[in-house]
């Protein structure tokens, strides 16, 4: 298996009596509510936290992009793994994701992507996303022309990665006369490119064409929706009359390992608690608005999210659903070969720092994972999945 030690920079200092007051931190909270002097900390903190990824031995050390929210503070994702990559020599550099269907020039992030994958010789890894629901409300966009967007811009991109410039490009939301992207990516014919998502069908499919076969990671769901995606993208991959490989399957979690699993659980609760009680809910409307995904995707989501976002849990509900993995080494590492066997699944995207847990403990947990679990783990050889 491949480890991937990944970051949402949430803003800790988040008054929770006063978020309460809104239906949403997602795009409703006022940002009043942030103080310059303690968002700076937290930036040199979290920066800190993933450059010890790469003396920990994580294989990828990632960010993502979010807007107006204190969920995450990364609202420019490049600016971040800029840093990262001047600080580290060997590490991989993942950005996931960068949202496609929210920018008006998509030409700007393959610029972008193109100068990092230069600056780090290499080591960049791409992500492309749709953007959370409530993200179409900050940026203005109509989220009926997401799927539209997604597509026309990812091929823009790859284009402007690939084809000798200057030419033109003409397509249903994005025109441009000349397309010669200056610099050319390090990587040839590109930076890998990994579709982190919720577990749209669509975005399963297109990302198991045969013209792309693109790692898909599912993200923020219970156990059986992760085993439902990932065999989902090997029934699709099937389709195509290929066998898919676990470096193409992927799971993003957050992830706790202390001592013991008492121990875990008691460190972990509020936190954790935090992450999916304070930080990520919003309403349907918010999470799903209308013509964001199909019908058949939304029904499908709304069954498999089980509360997510949407409902008050406690640690112990998330524990049961397999949505988080946290307790002793011992206890992490069979849950997570759990569900590789069971899937085939090659990457897995640990989320360290969840909520408000503390630096100290977030240190602490990754110190653990790295030094107990992730060499148990790697010397396991996956056991691929039937695609049935």
């Amino acid at each position: 298996m491949k480890f991937v030690l990944f970051h949402l920079m949430p803003y800790r200092d988040l008054n929770f009596d006063e978020a309460k007051k809104y239906r949403s931190v997602w795009t409703l909270m006022p940002n009043s509510a942030y103080d310059p002097k303690k968002g700076a900390d937290e930036y040199e903190e979290y920066i800190d936290q993933l450059v010890s990824g790469e003396r920990l031995g994580y294989d990828v050390i990632a960010v993502n992009e979010h807007h107006q929210t204190p969920y995450g503070l990364m609202p420019a994702p490049n600016l971040i793994a800029s840093a990262l990559i001047q600080r580290t020599k060997k590490v991989k550099i993942g950005v996931f994701g960068r949202a496609l269907p929210l920018v008006n020039n998509p030409l700007t992030i393959a610029e972008e992507f193109a100068m990092l994958d230069n600056m780090s010789r290499g080591r960049l890894i791409t992500g492309f996303v749709r953007g959370i629901g409530a993200e179409y409300h900050t940026a203005g966009v109509n989220p009926a022309l997401s799927h539209g967007r997604f597509y026309e811009a990812h091929d823009l991109i790859v284009q402007a990665w690939t084809r000798t410039g200057p030419f033109a490009y003409e397509g249903e939301h994005f025109n441009f006369r000349y397309v010669n992207t200056w610099p050319r990516p390090f990587q040839q014919p590109h930076p890998p490119i990994w579709v982190p998502s919720q577990g749209s069908s669509e975005t399963i499919r297109w990302s198991a064409d045969p013209e792309r076969k693109y790692p898909f990671v599912v993200t923020f769901s219970t156990a059986d929706a992760v085993s439902n995606y990932l065999k989902m993208y090997r029934q699709e991959a099937s389709r195509f009359g290929y066998e898919a490989s676990s470096d193409q399957l992927g799971w993003a979690a957050p992830i706790y390992v202390a001592e013991t699993d008492e121990r875990a659980r008691e460190q972990a609760r509020i936190p954790i608690q935090r992450l999916f009680n304070n930080y990520l809910p919003m309403p349907w409307e918010m999470l799903l608005p209308p013509g964001y995904s199909s019908m058949a995707s939304t029904m499908a989501l709304a069954k498999v999210r089980t509360g997510i976002g949407v409902q008050e849990q406690t640690l112990e509900d998330l524990i049961a659903k397999g949505t988080v993995v946290v307790g002793s080494p011992k206890t992490v590492i069979d849950r997570i070969a759990s569900m590789r066997d069971k899937t085939g699944l090659g990457n897995m995207i640990c989320l360290h720092q969840f909520g408000t847990l503390s630096n100290e403990l977030t240190r602490r947990s990754m110190e653990l994972f790295a030094s107990e679990v992730m060499p148990a783990l790697r010397s396991k050889t996956p056991v691929p999945a039937a695609a049935e």
